[in-house]
């Protein structure tokens, strides 16, 4: 467990479940033994495909704040076309960790900062394990397995134990294997 508070912005798009991701995470913190979890969404005037934003801030004393993260330490991208908005990296830390669902290796993205970079394809994960609502693939939970990976935040017992409480039994295998699935193609790329 990390001794200091640990923020995470999360970008995708409506219907990608960032909010959901957002929340999973916070729960899985606690599990882990965190005392101080927020979750916090971003809304505008969202509608489906439209971009969203939402916020984790994970502590192991009390967390007073609610508001959108500015400096984040991680930054989840859902959506990869989401890079070309300079705000989605804006503030991240020195050494932080931007993790970003594409099939492109981290050096094709042509991101530059002082950031590590993770990525894994987690669409396409999602479309040959047929994770897919309303004829769109649901990333949310995908891509944990690369936060996972890329972060000592959560871990994946607790991520695990998340889905289980959370989802329904016909939804859990499913999820699981998609997390599972993208630990392993994730592809790291550290500043240092």
């Amino acid at each position: 467990m990390n001794a200091r508070l640990h923020e995470i912005r999360w970008h995708g798009r409506g219907g990608q479940g960032a909010i959901t991701a957002a929340k999973i995470v916070a729960q899985a913190a606690y599990l882990k033994g965190y005392r101080g979890i927020t979750a916090a969404p971003s809304f505008g005037a969202e509608r489906r495909g439209a971009p969203v934003s939402a916020s984790t801030r994970i502590s192991p004393q009390t967390v007073m704040v609610i508001s959108q993260v500015e400096k984040p330490d991680t930054v989840v991208v859902l959506d990869h076309t989401l890079l070309k908005y300079q705000e989605v990296t804006s503030g991240l830390d020195r050494g932080g960790w931007l993790v970003v669902n594409s099939q492109q290796h981290p050096k094709e993205l042509n991101i530059t900062g002082d950031f590590n970079i993770a990525n894994a394809d987690a669409t396409r994960v999602c479309r040959e394990l047929g994770l897919i609502i309303a004829g769109l693939p649901v990333v949310n939970t995908a891509i944990l397995g690369a936060l996972v990976h890329a972060t000592n935040v959560v871990d994946m017992a607790s991520i695990e134990a998340v889905i289980r409480e959370r989802f329904s039994d016909s939804m859990i295998d499913i999820n699981l294997a998609a997390i599972m699935k993208t630990f392993e193609i994730t592809k790291l790329k550290k500043i240092r």
